[in-house]
């Protein structure tokens, strides 16, 4: 699947590198050296440097040498083919297209509704869940989303009550 994990920023200097808007969690995989990404305008860059400087990802495109090239590819996404399928390191880590579309259900196994959306936070993330009601949103933490089966497409929800009453 075609995932966007970055957009080239600014020039950073004057021997066409780019800072980098990184928008994946692997950019050491998918910005390593000889990697291709492919741009919004159905192109390729392939890199072939790459280092953080004070924070920032700035990288080298073969045939980009020079500032004023860099700057014409400025606010250019970057998009790589990635297999969402993929087995992670982490068994309790899942990629958002394998979220979206699983039905939500409650622990006594009646339909709560579907998953539409994952909502990345600072201090974690919700998954969006359109119910009869409208949409609820639920912390995706282990506490409330106890289990996560995306072979069968279902994620088990505990949605958070409200206890009393606003006066």
């Amino acid at each position: 699947m075609r995932l966007l994990v970055g957009r080239i920023g600014r020039a950073h200097g004057i021997l066409g590198e780019a800072t980098i808007e990184v928008r994946t969690d692997e950019p050491d995989r998918r910005f390593a050296i000889g990697a291709t990404v492919q741009t919004d305008s159905n192109g390729e860059l392939k890199v072939i440097s790459g280092r953080v400087h004070n924070g920032i990802l700035l990288l080298g495109f073969e045939g980009i040498s020079d500032r004023n090239s860099v700057e014409k590819l400025r606010n250019t996404l970057l998009y790589a083919d990635v297999d969402i399928n993929e087995a992670n390191d982490d068994e309790d880590e899942y990629h958002v297209m394998q979220l979206i579309g699983c039905a939500a259900v409650l622990e006594s196994g009646e339909t709560f509704g579907e998953i539409t959306d994952v909502i990345n936070l600072p201090g974690q993330d919700l998954l969006a869940i359109k119910t009869a009601q409208g949409e609820q949103l639920i912390p995706f933490v282990h506490q409330l989303v106890p289990t996560v089966d995306i072979a069968n497409k279902k994620v088990v929800v505990i949605p958070p009550t409200i206890t009393g009453e606003m006066a």
